[in-house]
């Protein structure tokens, strides 16, 4: 057994990063999840969050995912994220053009889908914010 993890993570543009770390923490579907090594096979949404990166007991990296797929196996975790953005890289301006940019989407839909898209992005929004705003 090893004691790194193996961590990637996949944008639909590009690989965005392939390190080996102590533990990553994830923001799962259902909650936070922590892959250390030895983690049991695993697959789970993602939620919008901060990716936590660990060397050893302190977090040398945060990335903010906008959702996406995870998927632990073999001492490896690849996170598939529809969205990520290092949280050091999120600026103020950012999150409010956002937040008005999902806020003006919610009062112009007319569909269910529309609504659904245009809340998403508003969860996606505040979920950048709070990621920001705690690594402050």
């Amino acid at each position: 057994m090893t004691d790194k993890v193996k961590l990637e993570l996949v944008t639909p543009s590009r690989l965005l990063l392939e390190t080996e770390t102590d533990m990553v923490v994830v923001p799962g579907g259902d909650g936070d999840f922590g892959v250390l090594p030895g983690h049991a096979p695993l697959l789970s949404t993602l939620r919008p969050g901060t990716l936590a990166i660990y060397d050893g007991e302190v977090v040398s990296e945060r990335l903010f995912v906008a959702g996406g797929f995870v998927e632990v196996e073999d001492n490896r975790c690849v996170v598939l994220a529809e969205e990520a953005v290092p949280v050091a890289e999120i600026t103020s301006e950012m999150v409010t053009e956002r937040l008005e940019e999902a806020g003006k989407k919610i009062e112009a839909a007319e569909t269910e889908r529309e609504k659904v898209d245009a809340a998403q992005e508003q969860t996606i929004a505040e979920a950048m914010q709070a990621g920001r705003e705690s690594s402050s």
